[in-house]
């Protein structure tokens, strides 16, 4: 059995790469990052150490590396006699991997199984994106019978490595939820992975509890000057602004899908008990970056905050977390200084506009602006 994975960075090779790896899978990583790809290329094996509760290594070896810039004939070549093909490049780039997944799927023998394809990426329904693209590059007429798109929701925390070489620290809880529908029961035997009916649930429990979450405490802990997310969390003022956060997307997670309170109480705490892990060196800054995309209208906050308001439910811990995003800061993030930009160039029921594309008839509207004038005025001292 062999999986082509695009994207040979800190997640592929410690979260998909390393999941493959153990199903017994040939893994073969594809990526343009020459130096990345030729040290792989030239070294027999890696190691994965998970850390926390359970904490163990893994020796990844047997794999294969290929640049997919210098060599995308080597590529489809592979996807040629692939059985899965998966993705953990970023949901923006899967447009520019589509073209070698649609040539290397019309390379595969006439007759030859179906080619299970998965992006396993931070995103809602980010495998239905790759399809599209691979569908806009497919000439023929016979995809589906050539591979199976299944959507995905991943979950691992793999925070910023120190130093340059291949082996990966991540931290030792792990979800990989795949759909199940579309295999009509042929699907992959995956260890670690969970097949369920119906995926979005799962993805938007992991959106709005993990990463929603995550970037509040990286928010929270920016303004209160920690570091470190596990130094953030571990402050009782920050814990309880990120618990009260998760607690309103936890009643929206429960009204709308039905999952049980008690249940996805633990799950709530778990996550917070996940974010303490000292042995990750994860900071506030890493995590916080990119905050215009974050705001945005089905993101982490925004989301579903939007959904409560609509159910005229309160909003008050995310909207607490929107007001510490507007005033992240970093000089070094491109997205802080666009987001800066529109703050101070735009009316605040503009700017609301701009980040989040609510309409001003959204419930959620007139808290945001109100949101958006303080931090304007904080700005302007």
């Amino acid at each position: 059995m062999k999986c082509v994975h695009f994207g040979a960075g800190n997640i592929g090779r410690g979260f998909v790469g390393l999941l493959m790896h153990r199903s017994g899978y040939e893994v073969v990583f594809a990526d343009v990052a020459a130096p990345l790809i030729d040290a792989l290329a030239s070294t027999p094996s890696y190691t994965v150490h998970e850390v926390g509760a359970g904490s163990r290594d893994t020796v990844v070896e047997g794999y294969r590396a290929v640049n997919s810039a210098s060599d995308p004939e080597a590529v489809v070549a592979e996807i040629a006699t692939a059985d899965v093909v998966t993705t953990a490049v970023g949901a923006h780039i899967l447009r520019f991997v589509a073209p070698l997944v649609a040539r290397g799927l019309a390379a595969r023998p006439a007759g030859a199984a179906p080619v299970a394809v998965m992006a396993c990426e931070n995103a809602l329904s980010a495998t239905d994106l790759l399809a599209e693209a691979v569908r806009a590059e497919y000439a023929g007429e016979d995809l589906d019978r050539r591979t199976v798109f299944a959507n995905t929701a991943v979950d691992r925390i793999v925070p910023q490595q120190d130093g340059g070489g291949l082996d990966v620290v991540v931290e030792q809880f792990h979800e990989w939820v795949i759909d199940r529908t579309p295999f009509a029961g042929t699907e992959p035997v995956i260890e670690g992975a969970t097949y369920v009916d119906d995926l979005v649930p799962y993805i938007e429990r992991k959106l709005f509890t993990v990463n929603t979450g995550h970037a509040a405490c990286a928010y929270f802990g920016y303004r209160a000057g920690r570091h470190r997310i596990a130094e953030a969390i571990a402050d009782p003022r920050i814990r309880e602004q990120v618990a009260a956060a998760l607690a309103e997307t936890q009643a929206l997670l429960v009204a709308k899908h039905g999952f049980d309170e008690q249940e996805h109480g633990r799950y709530v705490a778990k996550i917070l008990d996940r974010f303490a892990n000292e042995h990750l060196p994860d900071t506030v800054e890493r995590v916080g970056r990119a905050p215009l995309r974050k705001l945005g209208r089905h993101e982490r906050f925004v989301g579903p905050a939007a959904e409560l308001a609509e159910r005229g439910l309160g909003t008050g811990g995310l909207q607490a977390a929107v007001a510490a995003a507007l005033r992240f800061d970093p000089a070094d993030d491109p997205e802080v200084v666009r987001l800066g930009e529109l703050l101070d160039a735009l009316a605040p029921a503009e700017a609301v506009r701009e980040i989040t594309g609510l309409s001003a008839e959204h419930p959620l509207f007139p808290p945001l602006e109100a949101l958006v004038a303080d931090a304007v005025r904080e700005r302007r001292g």
